[in-house]
């Protein structure tokens, strides 16, 4: 009886060290042997998403958006709201001149402007170097010199508009990944290549190349070196590939390789980074309001070295942009070089003067009380990949390529050749769906037809969607009975709260003091630039908030 007892128990407790050990077993049975052999997905081994280069990594958590303490401007639009924000990545300055041109020159180079088919591609990505120009000031030279003279490589981009940044973010993303399949040896060195021109087709593109790697640098599988190893049994019969032919696979989504897509932060991202409430923290509560990315209530530097000295770049006053000379303030009467002042607690520099920045939401007055209060954006635009009548997804031809004019005449393409081309959502896609209705969303409650007169009507009701800001007019007396014709004007009004109009953050070396609190917000149609507006890029964190190893529960002690 005793020898039965203990067969048991020795069987059971292999069978708790077996379910313990990952890829042992599963919820069906199958082994990670099992699939090996049917050339199933197997268990990858990642540990944590690496840092992007030139990002750092800023932990989600809650913050009250909003909440400023001086709104001399009274127009009520930084209403305060409590919004949870996921961890994600972020640059650690403002993307420079030295970073942008590196973008001409590969733009430049892939779609060479000589070539007619390719003539505005390359023109749409210049900044606006006559940003700097004023009526009645003396810059000339910055419109000359700022952005290609080496005396300027470390200073913030500016005269790029908020269309611009996001093809920016696009672009860079592609180039981070195509880096890391050269260094994984997955992708020859396409610039040191004798037998391929990098121009027109001959480049990478992170959704083609996931969707199938044919459909770049015209199928030619010679530029891929030997793949991923595949655990996939080769049939007897099957001749082993040649040497140098590409073998293993090629990467997936699910191998954990890729980053994800660069982006302009969200506007909530933007402030809760620029504040870093974290330094406040007592155990899990905020201690005490910031003004500034920075503690404290005023700009000078307290500390005994640099006592005095502005902690950002910024309008001192009425013709007052760096103080005295020979005494200079902030060291800067424009922009100054990235990193050139402390950090914020999360490692970011300059989120308060140097530059203001993009951000990807759409503007409106007040933030709606109804809005999300997890991760907060305006402007979604749902979309799926176009499909052809094939039912193959379309990839924007090179040789046809489709150009939009923007307001202000600039010349962009709609989608640059080698990109998957998407399109929007159908109200068939979205049926019976809870969490949306349509594919544009950017007006949602605001601007929509449900936030008019007519919530009831659907746009296709209507020849000529009806304006939001027309008004009654004087209504005159029909008959007897004293029954008044409701009559609203026809006029056109114009504003610049539209759909096309971007949220921008922060203080810049010419804006007074009031502007560097994260909460204030300013707005611009997208096709804009200036001469005070940067950007710099964001990414999503993948997985758990932190790579920490601290315990949300500590385990309790025996």
């Amino acid at each position: 009886m005793k020898l039965l007892k203990l067969t048991v128990f020795t069987v059971a407790l292999i069978s708790l060290i077996s379910c313990g050990k990952s890829g042992s077993t599963s919820l069906t049975g199958w082994t990670e042997k099992d699939k090996t052999l049917g050339g199933f997905s197997t268990p990858k081994k990642f540990k944590d998403q690496r840092t992007p280069p030139g990002m750092v990594l800023v932990e989600g958590g809650t913050f009250t958006m909003g909440h400023v303490q001086d709104d001399v401007m009274f127009d009520w639009n930084t209403t305060p709201k409590k919004q949870q924000v996921r961890s994600f990545y972020m640059d650690e300055a403002e993307v420079t001149n030295q970073e942008y041109i590196f973008y001409l020159e590969w733009t430049e180079r892939v779609f060479p402007p000589h070539n007619e088919n390719y003539k505005h591609i390359y023109h749409a990505t210049l900044p606006d170097t006559l940003v700097w120009r004023d009526r009645l000031g003396f810059n000339e030279s910055l419109t000359e010199t700022y952005l290609r003279h080496p005396a300027y490589s470390n200073y913030p981009v500016v005269g790029v508009s908020w269309v611009q940044a996001t093809e920016y973010c696009k672009w860079r993303g592609d180039r981070v990944n195509e880096k890391i399949l050269m260094d994984k040896g997955i992708l020859k060195n396409l610039f040191v290549l004798d037998s391929l021109r990098i121009e027109g087709r001959d480049h990478f593109v992170t959704d083609t190349y996931l969707l199938n790697p044919r459909y770049m640098f015209d199928g030619d599988s010679s530029i891929y070196k030997k793949g991923l190893p595949s655990k996939k049994v080769r049939k007897r019969g099957e001749s082993r590939p040649r040497r140098g032919q590409f073998s293993g696979r090629h990467v997936k989504t699910s191998d954990g390789i890729f980053l994800p897509k660069f982006r302009l932060p969200t506007e909530s991202e933007w402030e809760f980074a620029a504040k870093a409430l974290s330094e406040n923290r007592s155990y899990n509560e905020i201690r005490g309001r910031k003004k500034f990315p920075w503690n404290g209530r005023y700009t000078r530097n307290k500390d005994r070295k640099y006592r005095g000295d502005q902690l950002a770049n910024f309008k001192l006053g009425k013709g007052d942009y760096s103080g005295v000379a020979g005494w200079s303030n902030d060291g800067a009467d424009i922009t100054i070089a990235v990193k050139s002042y402390p950090p914020n607690a999360h490692g970011l520099y300059d989120m308060a003067g140097n530059v203001a920045e993009w951000v990807a939401d759409v503007y409106r007055p007040i933030i709606d009380t109804e809005a999300n209060d997890f991760n907060y954006y305006r402007g979604n635009v749902f979309s799926k990949p176009k499909i052809n009548r094939e039912g193959r997804v379309v990839i924007a031809d090179y040789t046809t390529i489709d150009y939009d004019t923007l307001d202000n005449g600039r010349i962009i393409p709609a989608d640059r050749p080698g990109n998957i081309i998407f399109v929007p959502i159908t109200k068939r896609d979205a049926f019976m769906r809870n969490n949306y209705e349509k594919s544009y969303n950017v007006d949602f409650r605001d601007g929509d037809m449900a936030s008019t007169r007519h919530f009831e009507r659907e746009d296709e009701d209507f020849e000529v969607s009806p304006r939001m800001y027309n008004h009654p007019v004087i209504p005159k007396i029909l008959g007897e009975g004293g029954m008044r014709r409701q009559i609203y004007d026809g006029k056109m009004r114009r504003t610049l709260v539209s759909n096309k109009t971007r949220v921008y953050k922060g203080g810049s070396w010419k804006d007074r003091e009031y502007w560097l609190d994260p909460a204030q917000r300013r707005y611009l149609p997208q096709y804009s630039a200036t001469s005070f507006i940067g950007f710099r890029c964001a990414m999503d964190r993948l997985g758990p908030m932190t790579s920490s190893k601290r315990n949300a529960f500590p385990k309790n002690k025996k």
